[in-house]
């Protein structure tokens, strides 16, 4: 069933546990990650970023599928708009059905983070949609090799400032994560977490979240991380599937490539959730 942020959020807060959101730019995506998270019979997050516009998945086609399935899908699932880079885009996540949106102004100076980010929260409140949105910004860009450049640790104080001053339902923190293959074990602030979510009373999302080790997701999820973003390694698995299938010579046809990427990603996907939710109570 298709189902707010703040709903899944909710589920994770009441059982001191984390929600994945999985981004599903292909059908093989969606029907991966909605398959791993009704075998655990857990909430899930399938997100569309706005990268993926120019990457063979535009939104007015991939964005329809993903409410379609999410509707159908016997747990809830919320459908969610990640790293939208203008109010306009999300608007027209909004008018497909989209239930949460990430405005990611992050990289703007902090006057027009608020701006912008209050703009969209005004509007998709109205629309009973929920905002998620980020203060300081990751090593590399979403898609991005997971280590490239010096992220921007998120204040504090400044967080704090920042969900007063903006109103949204959750803060996207960088503490250490990064987006795209780690090309060295990431070290997370986890101290830098807990003094943040003391202070800003929503919950806190991990981006880059593929490639933490189980052991930094448990103490990450402990600190107040209630939903972590979670692709680039679940999209290798389905490439490795792929490659070794082709090295075997055993493939005659696409759809059997699909299948395979499919099932490995599930497999990756069910791995990552066993770890967000393994101390959550199902009930």
């Amino acid at each position: 069933m298709k189902v707010s942020l703040k709903n899944v959020l909710g589920w994770a807060e009441k059982r001191n546990c984390a929600v994945g959101a999985f981004n599903t730019p292909t059908f093989e995506n969606i029907r991966a990650v909605l398959g791993a998270a009704e075998s655990a019979g857990v909430p899930v997050i399938i997100a569309h970023a706005q990268l993926h516009e120019t990457e063979g998945a535009p939104l007015h086609e991939i964005g329809p599928l993903m409410v379609w399935a999410a509707e159908r899908a016997n747990v809830p699932v919320c459908v969610h708009l990640d790293h939208g880079e203008d109010a306009d885009y999300i608007r027209r996540a909004m008018d497909i059905g989209f239930t949460s949106a990430m405005i990611d102004a992050s990289a703007k100076p902090y006057d027009d983070n608020v701006s912008l980010t209050r703009q969209v929260v005004e509007e998709a409140h109205a629309r009973g949609i929920d905002v998620e949105a980020e203060i300081g910004a990751l090593a590399s860009r979403e898609g991005g090799d997971g280590g490239a450049g010096a992220a921007v640790y998120t204040d504090p104080e400044l967080a704090r400032r920042f969900v007063a001053d903006t109103g949204i339902d959750a803060l996207a923190a960088s503490f250490g994560t990064a987006h795209g293959i780690y090309k060295a074990k990431p070290v997370l602030d986890f101290d830098r977490i807990r003094k943040i979510r003391a202070l800003v009373g929503i919950p806190l999302v991990m981006h880059g979240g593929s490639g933490v080790s189980p052991e930094d997701y448990r103490t990450a999820i402990s600190c107040g991380i209630r939903k972590i973003n979670y692709y680039s390694y679940m999209a290798r698995a389905g490439l490795n599937a792929v490659s070794a299938r082709l090295a075997a010579g055993e493939t005659t046809f696409f759809h059997s490539l699909a299948a395979d990427a499919t099932a490995a990603m599930r497999d990756d996907a069910a791995r990552a959730i066993a770890v967000f939710c393994e101390s959550c109570p199902r009930a």
